[in-house]
């Protein structure tokens, strides 16, 4: 009996322990306050298993889509498809209103589409920047089925996994023997196909596992991958000059189409029909019947290098980006450009479309620029409806949304990889910061040095680099005229003047210091 009565104790206290720890978990998760650290019961500092189970909370930064899913699901049940003001006033489509208290009634884009606000793909809040140790330039990425890791590929042919949720590391692990180019999910989410420099194509299984390898393109750098919508062929180009179509299953190559004159560096099949569209070196856009293999159309809309190509979910509209800074829109029906974007200062490096609304993209830029666009009745006439100026400190290499739409990933050479979410009720969007245009005009600016260009530069170019991450601006030092150039608007550069200015003061006195300390010294022993 009295084992029986130690082991009915030791059961309540269990069960004690549960409840109280389910407690404070659903309390955390409810968005209540902050968790209370779990305890078993009794008053702190009694030395039993109370202080014992006593932790640090550790505060993470998340951006979590499952509370935003909850809200647009349930409201599903009462709220119809209308835009009429009497079910608008009704209660049941609450507007949100410039407070953070709203924050907790922020849904998905995709219970906003009865009633589109495109302004809510503007995500120009940084979330988070990640880092991966011995990092690289993260050449293309892409999020996993459902959203719920980001995967990237790097210069050294390496894999990285992300979470998307707390973007926390996973794994890392080596997958190409050359610098990876780009990957690309089936449409039925089974399959993961991926290239890189050497002319490598490899097969994928969900969990990351190694199917089937294919060399092919002469070992040139292979640089787009596209399925067809059936998922049973994909396409690819690369720096032969050719576009291949090939057979999923038996893995062959079924037909080389060949017309380009230099390399063609991006391709994508059309998302419901038999047509592929490839951009090249050449400045050409070509549409392509896979089935015959021969060219159906040109577009002669650019003056250089085809760097990307994008067809709408819509299927009628093809947008294209190239090294002469210039986005163009077209329609395939009438086989004319619908408008020409202006707003990138330099290359066009990457575009993406948004899952839900078909007017908005973003666009990335050689300079680490990041546009957001709204495509209206006569294109975009008041230029980008956001921008991030300094994004990236270099080239953005590729950029992803999720497939909720709520964010948005990037890829660039300067090794990091960045997630940018929606901005909070009440804060604005990264342009309304400066009053009027010409406040955020960009200019350029220079900085007389002297002999101080080693302070300015750092140990392999720290300084330089956390400065221009403080400030926002573009920096780089030219050592022969001893002189610091500056990009970016007239308070930035305000700014960049001020911290040189002081850094160098700093410097000038510690070394007036020394000297003074050493003549003293030298003083003291004569």
């Amino acid at each position: 009996s009295r084992v029986n009565s130690k082991h009915s104790k030791a059961i309540r206290r269990n069960i004690h322990l549960g409840l109280s720890r389910s407690n404070s978990f659903w309390k955390n998760q409810s968005g209540y306050g902050p968790a209370k650290s779990v305890n078993g019961g009794g008053p702190p500092g009694s030395g039993g298993q109370d202080d014992q189970d006593q932790r640090p909370n550790l505060k993470r930064k998340c951006i979590d889509f499952h509370n935003p899913a909850v809200i647009d699901i349930s409201s599903r049940l009462y709220r119809k498809a209308c835009r009429s003001s009497h079910v608008r006033d009704s209660g049941l489509m609450p507007f949100l209103q410039p407070h953070s208290s709203y924050l907790r009634l922020m849904g998905l884009p995709i219970g906003d589409l009865s009633a589109p606000n495109p302004s809510v793909a503007y995500l120009t809040q940084m979330a988070h920047v990640t880092r991966a140790k011995n990092s690289n330039p993260v050449m293309c990425l892409s999020w996993t089925p459902g959203g719920r890791r980001l995967l990237t590929g790097n210069q050294e042919g390496e894999f990285t996994l992300w979470d998307g949720v707390n973007f926390s590391f996973e794994l890392i692990m080596s997958a190409h023997d050359n610098s990876f180019r780009c990957m690309a999910w089936s449409h039925n989410h089974n399959y993961l196909l991926t290239s890189d420099a050497g002319g490598n194509i490899k097969y994928w299984s969900p969990s990351i596992a190694p199917v089937q390898s294919i060399d092919s393109h002469n070992q040139q750098p292979i640089h787009a991958l596209s399925f067809s919508p059936s998922d049973t062929k994909f396409v690819s180009c690369g720096d032969d000059a050719t576009v291949r179509v090939w057979d999923w299953a038996s893995r062959t190559e079924e037909r080389v189409l060949e017309g380009h004159g230099w390399d063609v560096k991006c391709v994508q099949w059309h998302p419901r029909s038999s047509v592929i569209c490839s951009g090249s070196k050449d400045n050409l856009v070509k549409l392509w019947d896979p089935r015959s293999g021969s060219s159906l159309s040109t577009l002669y809309g650019h003056k250089n290098t085809v760097t990307k190509v994008a067809w709408n979910d819509n299927g009628n509209w093809l947008l294209t980006a190239s090294r002469d800074q210039l986005i163009k829109l077209y329609d395939i029906r009438a086989m004319r450009e619908l408008c020409s974007l202006k707003g990138h200062h330099k290359e066009v490096t990457s575009i993406a479309w948004h899952p839900l609304y078909e007017s908005v993209f973003a666009s990335g830029g050689m300079d680490g620029t990041l546009l957001y666009w709204n495509i209206g009745p006569k294109g975009s006439e008041d230029g980008p409806a956001a921008r991030v100026p300094f994004a990236h400190d270099m080239a953005i290499w590729d950029m992803k949304w999720h497939p909720a739409g709520h964010m948005l990933a990037t890829g660039s050479n300067d090794r990091q990889t960045k997630f940018w979410s929606r901005n909070r009720p009440g804060t604005a969007v990264a342009d309304d910061d400066d009053d009027n245009e010409e406040a955020s005009e960009i200019h350029q600016d220079e900085m007389e040095l002297g002999n101080h260009v080693g302070i300015v530069i750092g140990k392999r170019g720290a300084t330089i680099i956390s400065m221009q991450r403080a400030t926002g601006t573009k920096m780089y030092v030219d050592q022969a005229r001893r002189t610091l150039h500056i990009e970016g608007t007239l308070k930035q550069i305000t700014n960049v003047k001020k911290r040189v200015g002081a850094l160098l003061d700093r410097v000038q006195t510690d070394s007036e210091q020394r000297q003074h300390q050493g003549s003293y010294g030298h003083y003291g022993h004569m």
